[in-house]
């Protein structure tokens, strides 16, 4: 036979005073508060601004949009020694205050290439060994028997 609980039975619990106090706090608007329109028409012509980086994606200047950088995800081959001087340089970015990613790392290579004269990256590239491209090959292992 069920038994039907009265509300009266059993005291309730004061409410939180966090919950009450979540419930009167009003959040700000997102983005950031746009200027009084007098404020405005009192700015000088600005000078162009250079574009915020890709981090900073998000108003610029608080009237448009900036475009998002396309990011590509690429694999590649490369022999040990070389993969374990990324971790050096990363160590040493660190040291100097500036730590940074793998891929931090990668990208500043190609911006010091790319800065290069077309005689110093040519004499560069002729000194890479070459190497066999695509996955290394899997090792087999050997199947116990029972």
């Amino acid at each position: 036979m069920a038994v039907a609980r009265s509300s009266a039975s059993k005291p309730k619990a004061p409410p939180k005073a966090g919950a009450a106090r979540r419930t009167a706090v009003k959040r700000a608007p997102a983005g950031p508060a746009r200027p009084a329109p007098a404020a405005v028409a009192a700015k000088p012509a600005a000078a162009p601004q250079a574009p915020a980086a890709p981090q900073g994606a998000g108003l610029v200047a608080g009237v448009e949009k900036e475009k998002k950088v396309k990011l590509v995800r690429d694999s590649f081959t490369m022999p040990k020694s070389e993969y374990a001087a990324i971790d050096v340089l990363k160590a040493r970015a660190a040291r100097l205050g500036r730590p940074s990613k793998k891929s931090e790392m990668l990208r500043a290579g190609v911006m010091a290439l790319s800065a290069m004269p077309d005689a110093q990256l040519l004499g560069l590239l002729a000194g890479l060994p070459a190497i066999k491209t695509g996955r290394p090959a899997k090792v087999k292992t050997e199947e116990k028997a029972s």
